[in-house]
């Protein structure tokens, strides 16, 4: 028995139905079950409980970046497999499973894994400062072949404001790629299409139906594609995504009671964690609070208890106890209301902004930043500046492609949270064995090939 799980970010129940035929049928013909989402609902932990069957408290991925206490900085999307602990989903079977082989396409933490085939985005970054639009792949040498037959990975279609459909229409050619050439036994497939429109505009915005149609054609003919294969498929999401209205700017609030140490470079603002006496770090609808002045801990939680947005303050040892989580996470984590998300801004006067706010620049910044998905459209000619910076890139001289804007206010959807409405849930479709949490997620897999 082979299997296919193919990851659609952001599907829940409610989006089924006319606008998705394809899945529908799919659910329909096969069973669909919703469950909780991880805490937080974010990808890299509810991958990390799907892929390990353990929750945070073992496996450590308290969010999908987290400020690292000896180093004194904050890593978002790192990508080795080997900040994950635990036994990883492909490690179990090949135990059990004689020639037993796993592709791990664009799930992340990716690099560095003992699965046998992966896929994962990994820009090149030169020493005059160029970013290179690239993959990583396990066996190296299947980068080459795969770009000369797919052609280069449409990277600003995987995150930014052209982020759409191109970037899993590439994912969904590479999971055929890999499956004519080495037929692995599990399949491991990232499609992340819906995040962008459902965080950009919310659920319930005109365009969705348009992107609900595209993601359904294409996850219909990738389910059929392995299917004719003899490939059997299970559907899932991470979370889904709920509509929001307000944002949290946690640092502002720290920063007015003089816990933030603010350092100015060449004119602009930059946020010193490690000198703070309290800094958040904002991931959608959770942020982790870390405080390097014990002093002020209750003063801090009096703030968070009393700050309009916010739902709910738990502490790294009540949610996960002893042990690698607690480590990572903050000494408080903040969750946002259902209809809230925090920002990372730390600055009071967007003219000393820090040069990467206005830029794609997902490790720099110390928070998550949705409006990464959007043009400032206070810029009157942004195309035009777009083109200039691609002309001096072209020339091999260093700008800004500084087109990102400051307003929160545009973000429209979210995620993060574990008390979610029952439509909004994240799905498993086509699995009889019941869940109920992301853990009995990695137990329905394994238990396909107990059945078969």
């Amino acid at each position: 028995m082979r299997l296919a799980v193919i990851n659609l970010v952001g599907l829940s129940r409610s989006l089924l139905g006319g606008h998705m035929p394809g899945l529908t049928r799919f659910a329909e013909k096969n069973g669909l079950q919703s469950y909780a989402p991880a805490f937080p609902a974010v990808t890299c932990t509810a991958q990390s409980s799907i892929v390990t069957g353990t929750s945070p408290a073992a496996h450590g991925i308290v969010a999908n970046g987290w400020y690292d206490r000896e180093s004194a900085e904050v890593r978002f999307w790192k990508q080795s497999n080997h900040l994950v602990r635990g036994e990883k989903l492909w490690d179990k079977l090949r135990r059990e499973i004689p020639g037993f082989t796993c592709a791990k396409l664009f799930w992340w933490y990716n690099m560095y894994s003992t699965a046998d085939f992966t896929i994962t985005p990994r820009p090149l970054y030169p020493a005059d400062g160029r970013k290179v639009f690239d993959v990583h792949t396990q066996p190296m040498e299947m980068r080459d072949a795969l770009k000369n037959d797919l052609g280069p990975f449409p990277f600003p279609a995987f995150w930014g404001p052209a982020a759409g459909i191109a970037s899993s229409e590439w994912i969904a050619a590479s999971a055929k790629w890999v499956e004519e050439r080495h037929s692995p036994t599990l399949s491991l497939v990232y499609l992340p299409h819906l995040d962008y429109p459902l965080q950009k505009d919310g659920p319930a915005a005109a365009n969705i139906p348009a992107e609900l149609r595209k993601i359904d054609a294409l996850a219909t003919d990738l389910i059929g594609y392995y299917e004719s294969r003899g490939v059997r498929v299970l559907v899932l999401s991470e979370y889904g995504i709920s509509p929001v209205s307000r944002a949290i700017h946690l640092n502002r609030l720290f920063r007015e009671k003089g816990w933030l140490q603010i350092k100015d470079e060449l004119g602009l603002e930059t946020l010193d964690c490690g000198a703070s006496r309290a800094f958040a770090v904002a991931d959608h609808q959770v942020a982790h609070v870390y405080l390097n002045d014990a002093a002020i801990r209750d003063e801090v939680r009096d703030l968070l208890e009393n700050t309009p947005g916010i739902d709910e303050v738990r502490t790294s040892g009540e949610i996960w106890g002893e042990g690698a989580a607690t480590e990572r996470g903050g000494d408080f984590v903040a969750i946002a209301a259902a209809d809230a998300w925090f920002t990372y801004y730390f600055w009071e006067n967007d003219a000393v902004a820090p040069d990467y706010a206005r830029t794609i620049d997902i490790h720099r910044k110390p928070g998550y930043d949705p409006c990464e998905l959007f043009i400032d459209p206070a810029l009157k000619f942004p195309k035009l500046r777009i083109a200039k910076f691609l002309l001096k890139k072209k020339l091999g001289l260093r700008g800004l492609l500084d087109v990102i804007p400051l307003d929160a206010s545009l973000v429209k959807g979210s995620h993060g949270r574990d008390a979610v409405a029952d439509d909004e849930r994240p799905v498993l479709i086509g699995s009889a064995c019941p869940v109920s949490t992301a853990e009995d997620v990695h137990r329905a897999i394994l238990a396909e090939f107990s059945a078969g």
